[in-house]
């Protein structure tokens, strides 16, 4: 079962809060406070989207480990027919 920190966690809107954080970063004259407080929160989200999309690349390869054998068995079956 999900834990409540994931149910919390929105990628597309984690992503794009990276995106905000990255384009921030592309301004001319920047704030140095400012700017240590943002890339430590960038550096925070992408670990985050990088542990997401590790879990989802998991989850795929158990689904396909899953129905493997279901897969193979119709393979079979519409070779011999």
């Amino acid at each position: 079962m999900p834990s409540k920190s994931k149910d919390k966690f929105n990628f597309g809107e984690a992503f794009n809060e990276l995106e905000k954080i990255a384009n921030w970063f592309e301004k001319q004259e920047i704030d140095l406070e400012e700017g240590l407080v943002k890339f430590e929160r960038g550096l925070e989200l992408a670990a985050k989207l990088k542990a997401r999309l590790k879990e989802a690349e998991n989850k795929v390869e158990q689904i396909k480990v899953k129905f493997a054998d279901i897969v193979e068995e119709s393979e079979k079956e519409a070779s011999v027919s």
